[in-house]
């Protein structure tokens, strides 16, 4: 199942899309239910991950982000 939304980070917001299945799976991140997930801020790409990280997190706000989701 497809998910999306916002989180605010400060004076940031975070949008993030996740794929999210009933159970974790070795694709997902840290083997848990999330298989796929994007974080944009103002349109860039701030993490990617498609089974796999393509682009890790690349700053705080993309840190937190990701732990909020997890």
């Amino acid at each position: 199942m497809w998910r999306q939304g916002n989180i605010k980070i400060g004076n940031n917001i975070i949008q993030y899309f996740i794929k999210q299945y009933e159970e974790g799976s070795q694709y997902g991140i840290n083997n848990g239910r999330i298989s796929k997930l994007t974080l944009k801020r103002d349109g860039e790409t701030i993490a990617n991950y498609d089974r796999g990280w393509d682009i890790t997190p690349i700053d705080s706000d993309a840190e937190i982000a990701l732990a909020i989701i997890l």
